[in-house]
C-alpha cells in the first residue's frame, strides 16, 4: 500500500514495483488508513482480484474503501515505511502495544486483520462465514490445540505466531499438522483463540505445503488441572484462614485459666478476698476449688478462713446496695419534679389552645387555620392526661411506700446508719469468738460423720431391701382391698336374691294353702248342693286367674325396686344401646360398651339387672347347634302397646 507520497517513489523506482505490489497484497487491513489514502491508480485490477481470490478472500472495490476498522488500527501509522526502508511490518498483536483487543461481545460482529510475521503472514477467514466452533472450556486451561498448521511449519515459526500471546512454556508438534501450545498465564490462552480461522502462509509462496487453516481450540492437559487443583485448594485453605480469624475475633474471650490448689495458692488467694477490687475474681477461684473437692482434713481450716472473708464483704454489698438505693430515690424525685413542670407547660399549651377556640379570636382564623387549631388542641389534651397519668402514678406508688414504710421500724434504721462503725467492730468480736466455736464444732462433727458413714454403710442395704418389700406388700394388700370389695358387692346381691326368692316361696305356698281349702269348700258345697258342672268350672277358672295374678304381682315387685341411681343410669344407657341394636346384643358385646363408662362394672351385674326387668327386656336365642347364641332385647315399647 502506498500514500500520496508513495506515488511520487513508485514514479522514481519503476523496478521495484512488483515488489511494493506484493508487499500492498501483504498489508492489506493490517493498519487503518483514510479515504485519500486508498484513492490511487492500479494498473491491473484483474490481477489483483484473482490474488485476493487466491488467498481465499472476497474482492472488494478498492477505490475510496476502508479494509480494516479503525478500533484495532494504530492512529497516524505510515505503511509506506515498511517498504520504502526495509523494516519488518509492525504487528499489533505484540503484548507491548497493547492492540490485541479483549474477546468482543457476541453480539458485536468481529472484525480481523491481517497479522504479519517475520516469516509467515495470517490472513483472516471470510467475515460473512460462521466463527469456528470450539469446546468447552476446561477448568485452569492454559493448553491449546493448534490443527491445519501447514505441513512446511517449523516449531520455530510456530513460537514465532504465538509468542505475540504471551509467554510460551511448551510447544509439543507432531508429525501431522498439529501442534499443543502451553503458555504461562490462562489469559493468554484467550488471545490464541483469536486467531482460530485465520489462514497461515510461509513467505511468498503459493505452495500448498506452505499454506493451511488454523483452527485453535481448548486443550485439556494434567499439569493445568493439577495447577488449577492447587490454586483451589490454596484459595480454600485462605478462606478457612480468614474464616477462624474471623470467628475468633468475633468468639467472646475466654476466662482466665483458675490455677490448681496449693497453700500458696491459698494464701494468696485469701489476700485477693479482703480486696474489694479482686474480690470478683478471687471468689470465682475458691468457688471452683469447692466444686473440684479440694476441701479435706488438713484445709479445712485454710478454707474456713476464705469463707469468712467472703463472708465480710456482705455487709459491704448492703452498703453499696442503700447507696445506689437513695441515687435511685434522688432520681425519682428529679423525674418527679421534671415531670410536674411539664404538665404545667401542657396546661399552659391546651389554655392556649382553649382561648383560640373561643369565639372572639375563632371568627377571625381561616378554616384551615381552625383545623390545624382543633388537631393541635386535641393531641395536646391526649399528651397532657397521659402525663398526668403517669404522675398520678407515681404519686400513688410513693403513697403505697409510705404506708409500708410506717409499719416497719423505723428506730432501728436511724440506729443502723447512725451506729454503723460500732455495730462493725462489735460485729467482727462475733465472728472471731464464733469463728473458733465453729472450728471445734466442726472438728466433733467430722468424727460424728465418720461414724456416721460407717452405720449408713450397713443401713442403706437393708433400707433398700426393706423398701422393696414394703412396696410390694402395698401393692398386694391394695390388689386384695379391691377383690374383697367386689366379692363383698356380690354377697350382698345374691343375699338380696335369696331374700327374694324366700318371699316368692312363702307367698306361693300361702297362695297354695288358700287354693286348697277353696277347692274343698267348693266341693263340699257341690256335693250338698248338687250344683252343676258348669259352677264348678267358672270356680276352677277364678282359681286360675287368681293365680296368674298372683305370679303378675311378683314380676311387678320384682320389677319396681330399683336400689339406687346408679341402676337407673344403667338401665336408661342399657335401653339407648338395645334401642340401637334392633336385632338384640349379646351380654359380652353390651358389657364391653359399658365397660367404657365405666370399668369397675361385670357382666353378671348386668345380666342380673336385665332379669330383674323382664317387661323392659326379653332374652332370644338365635342360631343352631354351635353357632347358638343368647341376645337381649328391648321390648319396653312392646308391653306399652299391649297395655
Amino acid at each position: 500500500m502506498v500514500d500520496a507520497s508513495g506515488v511520487e517513489n513508485v514514479t522514481q523506482y519503476p523496478q521495484e514495483l512488483p515488489q511494493m505490489m506484493a508487499a500492498a497484497a501483504d498489508g492489506l487491513g493490517s493498519i487503518a488508513i483514510d479515504t485519500t489514502q486508498l484513492n490511487m491508480s492500479v494498473t491491473d485490477s484483474t490481477a489483483w482480484a484473482t490474488a485476493m481470490n487466491n488467498l481465499g478472500m472476497v474482492p472488494v472495490g478498492l477505490p475510496g474503501q476502508q479494509l480494516v476498522s479503525d478500533s484495532i488500527c494504530v492512529p497516524g501509522f505510515d505503511p509506506s515505511l515498511n517498504m520504502m526502508t526495509g523494516i519488518t511490518p509492525i504487528n499489533p498483536m505484540i503484548p507491548g502495544l497493547g492492540l490485541v483487543p479483549p474477546p468482543p461481545p457476541t453480539e458485536v460482529a468481529v472484525v480481523k486483520e491481517i497479522i504479519h510475521c517475520k516469516s509467515c503472514t495470517l490472513f483472516p477467514q471470510n467475515p460473512n462465514l460462521p466463527p469456528p466452533s470450539t469446546r468447552e472450556r476446561p477448568p485452569g486451561c492454559k493448553t491449546v490445540f493448534v490443527g491445519g498448521l501447514p505441513e512446511n511449519a517449523t516449531e520455530e515459526i510456530i513460537q514465532e505466531v504465538f509468542e505475540q500471546c504471551g509467554d510460551i512454556t511448551a510447544i509439543r508438534k507432531s508429525k501431522k499438522n498439529f501442534c499443543h501450545i502451553r503458555f504461562a498465564e490462562e489469559f493468554m490462552v484467550d488471545k490464541a483463540i483469536y486467531l482460530s480461522g485465520y489462514r497461515m502462509r510461509l513467505g511468498s509462496s503459493t505452495d500448498k505445503k506452505d499454506s493451511g487453516r488454523l483452527h485453535v481450540d481448548f486443550a485439556q492437559a494434567r499439569d493445568d488441572f493439577y495447577e488449577w487443583e492447587c490454586k483451589q485448594r490454596m484459595r480454600a485453605r485462605e478462606e478457612r484462614h480468614r474464616r477462624k480469624l474471623e470467628e475468633d475475633r468475633l468468639r467472646p474471650p475466654s476466662p482466665p485459666a483458675i490455677m490448681h490448689y496449693s497453700e500458696h495458692e491459698a494464701s494468696l488467694l485469701a489476700e485477693k478476698l479482703k480486696d474489694d477490687s479482686k474480690f470478683s475474681e478471687a471468689i470465682t477461684v475458691l468457688l471452683s476449688w469447692i466444686e473440684r473437692g479440694e476441701v479435706n482434713r488438713r484445709s479445712a481450716n485454710q478454707f474456713y478462713s476464705m469463707v469468712q472473708s467472703a463472708n465480710s464483704h456482705v455487709r459491704r454489698l448492703m452498703n453499696e446496695k442503700a447507696t445506689h438505693e437513695q441515687e435511685m430515690e434522688e432520681a425519682k424525685e428529679n423525674f418527679k419534679n421534671a415531670l410536674t413542670g411539664i404538665l404545667t407547660q401542657f396546661e399552659q399549651i391546651v389554655a392556649v389552645f382553649n382561648a383560640s377556640t373561643r369565639q372572639k379570636a375563632w371568627d377571625h382564623f381561616s378554616k384551615a387555620q381552625r383545623k390545624n387549631i382543633d388537631i393541635w388542641r386535641k393531641h395536646s389534651e391526649e399528651l397532657r392526661n397521659a402525663q398526668s397519668e403517669q404522675l398520678m402514678g407515681i404519686r400513688r406508688e410513693e403513697e403505697m411506700e409510705m404506708s409500708d414504710d410506717e409499719n416497719c421500724d423505723s428506730p432501728t434504721k436511724k440506729m443502723r446508719v447512725d451506729e454503723s462503725a460500732l455495730a462493725a467492730q462489735a460485729y467482727a468480736l462475733k465472728e472471731e469468738n464464733d469463728s473458733l466455736r465453729w472450728q471445734l464444732d466442726a472438728y466433733r462433727n467430722e468424727v460424728e460423720l465418720l461414724k456416721q458413714e460407717k452405720e449408713q454403710l450397713f443401713r442403706t442395704e437393708e433400707n433398700l431391701t426393706k423398701d422393696q418389700q414394703l412396696q410390694f406388700l402395698q401393692q398386694t394388700m391394695q390388689g386384695m382391698q379391691q377383690q374383697l370389695l367386689t366379692i363383698q358387692e356380690e354377697l350382698n346381691n345374691k343375699k338380696s336374691e335369696l331374700e327374694q326368692a324366700k318371699e316368692e316361696q312363702s307367698h306361693t305356698q300361702a297362695l297354695l294353702k288358700v287354693l286348697q281349702e277353696q277347692l274343698k269348700g267348693t266341693k263340699e258345697l257341690v256335693e250338698t248342693n248338687g250344683h252343676n258342672h258348669e259352677d264348678a268350672n267358672e270356680i276352677n277358672v277364678l282359681t286360675v286367674a287368681l293365680v296368674n295374678q298372683d305370679r303378675e304381682n311378683n314380676i311387678e315387685k320384682r320389677s319396681q325396686g330399683l336400689k339406687s341411681e346408679k341402676e337407673a343410669l344403667l338401665i336408661g344407657i342399657i335401653s339407648t344401646f338395645l334401642h340401637v341394636h334392633p336385632f338384640g346384643a349379646n351380654i359380652e358385646y353390651l358389657w364391653s360398651y359399658m365397660q367404657q363408662l365405666d370399668s369397675k362394672i361385670s357382666a353378671n351385674e348386668i345380666e342380673m339387672l336385665l332379669m330383674r326387668l323382664p317387661r323392659m327386656f326379653k332374652q332370644e336365642f338365635t342360631g343352631v347347634g354351635a353357632t347358638l347364641e343368647k341376645r337381649w332385647k328391648l321390648c319396653a315399647f312392646e308391653g306399652i302397646k299391649t297395655t
